[in-house]
């Protein structure tokens, strides 16, 4: 009987686990939109989506571990990926969601900044993030584009 009791405990815990797995959290405001758009079609022209509310969808690269306020997500394109940045303390989102997929919504922010500029940028990350960081790596002045994140759902 001890077994059957044991037995019955150890599936039970398989099967929240499983169902807790594939869970999907929303994150800030409803999405609205949709019809996605490429991740790579932003990059390669981006003052065609500048100002623009934007859908997108992709894997989670990374996740701003001291506030939560921003993600990377992939895109289409090997080797690229965009800032999802959301303001801090609005959507906070955990660093378990790196490795998961996101579709996220937000307006295209498109910005020119001068090398001073990118090395302060740079040096605030690096130590968000706790890496070292190495100004000469900087090149400038640069055009940085994100999403200025207003919702997302996370899977």
């Amino acid at each position: 009987m001890m077994f059957v009791h044991r037995s019955m405990y150890v599936f039970l815990v398989l099967a929240v686990c499983t169902a807790f797995a594939g869970q999907t959290k929303k994150y800030g405001k409803e999405i609205t939109l949709k019809e996605k758009t490429k991740v790579s079609d932003i990059l390669a022209d981006p003052g065609k989506y500048s100002g623009k509310q934007v859908l997108v969808e992709g894997k989670i690269m990374d996740v701003c571990k001291k506030a939560g306020c921003w993600i990377k997500i992939a895109s289409d394109k090997k080797g690229e990926s965009i800032q999802f940045k959301v303001k801090d303390g609005v959507i906070v989102f955990p660093v378990s969601a790196k490795g998961k997929t996101a579709l996220a919504e937000g307006v295209v922010s498109v910005k020119k900044y001068s090398k001073e500029e990118l090395i302060e940028q740079a040096k605030h990350e690096a130590k968000e993030q706790g890496k070292a960081f190495d100004p000469s790596t900087i090149q400038g002045p640069s055009i940085v584009v994100r999403i200025d994140g207003e919702g997302a759902v996370v899977q």
